[in-house]
């Protein structure tokens, strides 16, 4: 059986959920449904390792550091920065 190769697109500009998202911070980055945000349940949901491979996240460039901060713990990931 092949693996899964998840992509995770997520950014945004901050304006739908505002004043709580912000261009800074946008909805996937916040906790909105339970501790972890909506970024990290989407890695949580692509986490076996017997389904899925690494995660590829494309995101612009102001969002690199929270993903980051926010993946820390998955281990071969590839980011892709927009607009490559």
């Amino acid at each position: 059986m092949s693996l899964i190769h998840p992509v995770v697109l997520c950014g945004g500009s901050g304006t739908r959920l505002w004043p709580r998202s912000r261009k800074k911070k946008p909805k996937p980055f916040l906790p909105l449904l339970g501790e972890r945000t909506l970024f990290q349940q989407s890695l949580d949901r692509t986490s076996d390792p017997n389904r899925f491979a690494a995660p590829t996240i494309v995101a612009g460039s102001d969002h690199c550091p929270l993903i980051e901060e926010q993946a820390a713990q998955i281990d071969g990931s590839t980011l892709i920065v927009e607009p490559e």
